[in-house]
């Protein structure tokens, strides 16, 4: 016995020699059942317990308490072989029970008994964490078993064990080490589902258990190759363009990108941002890896930052030309729905978005605290600033913030109590407005009484604001016409969409629509029964044969431009009527010769027995008409007609009235397809029941043989269509100042003033306090009023290098560092056309070759700083001078060089759009 006590003596020198001498037996028991580091003890999670073969343990409980050192009853070695399924990979039993196959020690009673009595040789100790799971504690026997792989071999697995509290962080850790990739590699795990597909493990630091990782479970890395892709996201259309561009060695960051459909607002934005350089290093050095929020619920899980980050890995790898856009903007569309399918979109929309998505995916800030905003209250600006830069940061802190956002000071003044309200907020980029002018040019069509003369253009400046009648007034100094005598129509479609009053808003005028200023007597009015004369509205209609099962079925299609002709009241009849159209349309509309008709005089109105009535067609006798048939245009009932006069009927008609007329008269509704019996003739003329509006119905030999269609359409432009209003380019600086001057609350967005305890019109100021690293200035050239939306494509001249903002911050400067606020340009993104359809493109200063390029979606080129200003720039991204030095810019940044390959952006004239 002394031997054996010998050899365990030895055998715990060599496992724990922190015992000199094994204690007495009684001892023994006490330490490993009892005490602090007893087996009665408390679980912490965290803590290392160890698993010991149920026999051995009960042998050295008998031998303990039996108290003789020399008692058969030793133990011997520790011995769990009973507890393996080999001796060789050393894997546990399945199905073992505490109490009945092994018990459990603390880490400090598992050592005194190695120490004590020795492990038996070459067996492991088998080792366990206490995890802490829902509402209880417990040893975690079973760790899970993961079946690593690599992407390139799945078949080929290395078994590794994990407790379920192990982040998932550990798991990429083994598979890096086993698989030894290098540490700038960058890799991601993935998930073989039982069907054979994947998932993506996103976040690594959540626990094997908070993954749902079980035993048994294939996890495949993949690292990301050379190009900027990853193996597994090559999606097949475009496979052949990449096996193509797989050896290609490029400029890192000339890389287009290709259009998916109305996609170069994306690929203009996206080119903007991706030329910023200290975002785009972030990205590069894989430092978004360890920031990424996928918690965050104003985020989007890190999905978007990290679709961001394969497009910027891929830009800047060198190795490509063109890449394809594609899961980055199924990844938009599925965060903000408005840009869901392939409409055209505003860069600058997407660039707000944009921002604010990787600004929430990357917020350090896991967990936003409530934070009451506070007003000065008379305290000093740079206290209240000084607070309100620590509360944003308190619930934002992310690279975003760290380069693109600044503070304004906004201060608010009631007009009534003369309260004033100073808070300083934060903002990403600034939206400055442009100087706009205050008149406006509308194009019109003048027509005159006189036959004779054509339709003629005019181009005329008339106030934003102004009334119909400020229109009347402009044309009135062309043609020496009184306003009076003007009246104003929008024509659309062969009729009139509107007649105006003078006292209507031109706002309701938009550039698109079809202006027509119809000369009148002076004394006539529509509607106005105290005129002498009327205005009746004229529409010009063909008769369009068609079948139906009886084969008496015909169409009447509106044609040519309505006309507004004056009547007089006394002399209104249907034959004087038509006598008066005959002589407007004469430009265009041949008389027939006397072989044909009598053409009678168009001053003698007494002879009214030779004109056609309403809804009959001339020279046919009422017994041959029979009743009219409604055409599918015209909607009007069969038989409906207006009244006739007192004159003896067709049948007592002179013979001469059976010759053919050129047209008959209908009266219709505005829209110019239906009857209306709005006429009264009696001896005395017309008179009205309702608005009157008549139309010229043609038959189609007839329109064919007198009506000119080419001199019906026939119109001149006056000498002012061939001037243009210039406008005078405008500074950026001047945008700016217009950003910062004090304005009026709109009615639909007042303040409430706390003092006076309701809502006021309060003046506004707007000031510059601090200012950001990258500073992104928006444009404000689309206007959107009630009526009317505009582009403005004023030239705006804004300096390349050396923006000075020094005027403009009202922050106590440090007159020491001057670079602290002057700024030079880096990236624009351009909109060439108009308000409903355009093209985005971009200019940008590459910050490794220190060369400016026109990226055209997946056109690249070169170009010079004098192409770089014109009217087409929309956003401009300006880096802060002391960054640029920070960040150690290539040589060439003063002067960047001319290739002599340089090619022009494209003029706006010539502009595909999409």
């Amino acid at each position: 016995m002394a031997a054996v006590a010998a050899n365990v003596a030895a055998a715990a020198e060599d496992q724990e020699p922190q015992h000199e001498a094994v204690p007495g037996l009684e001892s023994q028991r006490l330490q490993i059942e009892n005490g602090e580091s007893g087996r009665g003890r408390p679980l912490r999670a965290g803590e290392s317990w160890f698993l010991v073969e149920q026999h051995w343990y009960k042998q050295w409980e008998a031998y303990v308490q039996g108290g003789d050192k020399d008692s058969g009853t030793f133990p011997g070695c520790i011995n769990n072989a009973d507890l393996f399924e080999d001796q060789v990979n050393w894997h546990l039993k399945k199905g073992l029970v505490e109490g009945e196959d092994y018990v459990l020690l603390p880490a400090a009673a598992w050592h005194y008994l190695v120490d004590w009595y020795g492990l038996e040789h070459g067996q492991p100790p088998i080792e366990r964490k206490v995890v802490e799971l829902p509402s209880i504690q417990k040893v975690e026997v079973y760790p899970v078993e993961l079946l690593l792989a690599r992407h390139s071999d799945m078949d080929t697995t290395h078994t590794a064990q994990f407790s379920c509290t192990d982040s998932v962080d550990l798991v990429l850790h083994t598979a890096r080490e086993h698989f030894l990739v290098s540490p700038e590699e960058e890799t991601r795990l993935w998930i073989k589902k039982a069907r054979g597909s994947f998932e993506r493990l996103c976040n690594t630091r959540v626990t094997v258990l908070d993954a749902a990782l079980k035993t048994g479970q294939v996890v495949i890395m993949e690292t990301r190759k050379k190009d900027g892709t990853w193996p597994s996201a090559h999606p097949q259309a475009v496979n052949t363009a990449l096996e193509v561009d797989e050896n290609f060695q490029g400029q890192p960051g000339i890389c287009g990108l290709t259009n998916l459909g109305n996609t170069c607002f994306m690929n203009s934005a996206l080119q903007c941002l991706s030329n910023v350089p200290q975002l785009t290093e972030y990205f590069l050095k894989n430092r978004y890896l360890e920031e990424l929020n996928f918690c965050n619920p104003l985020g989007m899980k890190g999905e978007i930052a990290e679709a961001y980050a394969d497009l910027v890995k891929q830009a800047w790898s060198g190795h490509h030309r063109t890449i394809v856009p594609h899961v980055f903007k199924t990844k938009v569309g599925h965060f903000a729905s408005q840009f869901l399918g392939y409409q055209q979109h505003d860069s600058q929309e997407l660039l707000s978005f944009l921002l604010d998505g990787l600004h929430e995916d990357l917020n350090r800030v896991k967990k936003k605290e409530y934070v009451e905003l506070c007003d000065a209250a008379g305290r000093p600006d740079q206290e209240v600033a000084q607070e309100a830069w620590q509360n944003h940061k308190r619930r934002n802190d992310s690279v975003i913030v760290d380069t693109f956002h600044g503070l304004f000071k906004s201060t608010l003044v009631c007009p009534d109590c003369g309260n004033v309200s100073v808070t300083f907020d934060p903002f990403c980029y600034l939206s400055v407005p442009l100087p706009v002018s205050h008149k406006r040019v509308m194009e019109v069509f003048f027509v005159s009484m006189d036959p004779r003369r054509k339709p003629e253009q005019h181009r005329l400046v008339v106030p934003k604001k102004g009334k119909i009648s400020d229109l009347c007034v402009a044309l009135a100094k062309h043609t020496g016409m009184s306003p009076e005598r003007m009246m104003v129509a929008d024509v659309f479609s062969h009729r009139f969409y509107k007649i105006y009053q003078l006292e209507e808003s031109l706002s309701s005028i938009l550039d698109r629509d079809d202006i027509f200023i119809y000369e009148v007597s002076g004394r006539s009015a529509i509607g106005e029964n105290t005129r002498e004369d009327v205005v009746l509205p004229i529409y010009l209609r063909e008769r369009t044969p068609a079948r139906d099962y009886n084969n008496s079925y015909y169409g009447l299609m509106l044609f040519g431009h309505p006309l507004l002709v004056s009547v007089p009241r006394d002399r209104l009849s249907w034959d004087a009527l038509y006598h008066i159209l005959l002589y407007r349309l004469s430009r265009y509309v041949t008389r027939p010769s006397s072989d044909d008709e009598d053409d009678g005089d168009e001053k003698d109105m007494e002879d009214k027995d030779n004109i056609p009535k309403p809804g009959h067609v001339a020279g046919v006798s009422s017994q041959d008409s029979g009743p009219e048939q409604a055409g599918p245009s015209s909607g009007v009932a069969g038989g409906s007609r207006a009244p006739v006069d007192s004159s003896p009927g067709p049948s007592h008609w002179p013979q001469r009235a059976r010759r053919k007329h050129l047209f008959t008269l209908q009266t219709v509704n505005s829209n110019g397809t239906s009857d209306r019996s709005t006429f009264n003739e009696d001896t005395h003329g017309v008179s009205f029941s309702s608005q009157p509006y008549i139309a010229i119905d043609w038959e189609p030999e007839m329109k064919k043989r007198y009506y000119d269609e080419v001199e019906a359409e026939g119109y001149v432009k006056h000498d002012c269509v061939g001037y243009v209003l210039k406008k005078a380019p405008v500074r950026l600086q001047e945008c700016i100042e217009l950003f910062t001057t004090v304005e009026t609350l709109e009615k639909e967005n007042p303040w409430y003033c706390p003092t006076c305890k309701q809502h006021q019109l309060a003046t506004k100021k707007l000031d510059l306090w601090m200012l950001p690293e990258t500073l992104i200035i928006h444009l404000k050239r689309f206007s959107y009023t009630k009526f009317s939306r505009e582009k403005l494509d004023t030239l705006v001249e804004f300096p390349i290098r050396d923006l000075d903002f020094s005027e403009f911050v009202i922050k106590p400067q440090n007159e020491s560092a001057p670079e602290l606020y002057k700024y030079d340009l880096i990236a624009v993104s351009n909109h060439y056309g108009g308000l409903r359809d355009g093209h985005y493109t971009t200019f940008a200063y590459n910050k490794d070759s220190g060369q400016w390029h026109y990226f055209d979606d997946n056109s690249v080129s070169p170009v010079t700083e004098n192409q770089i200003e014109s009217k087409a720039a929309y956003v401009l991204f300006y880096q802060r001078q002391d960054v640029a030095r920070r960040l150690q810019p290539q040589p060439g940044l003063s002067d960047p060089p001319a290739s002599p390959a340089c090619g022009s952006p494209p003029n706006s004239e010539f502009m595909d759009v999409n």
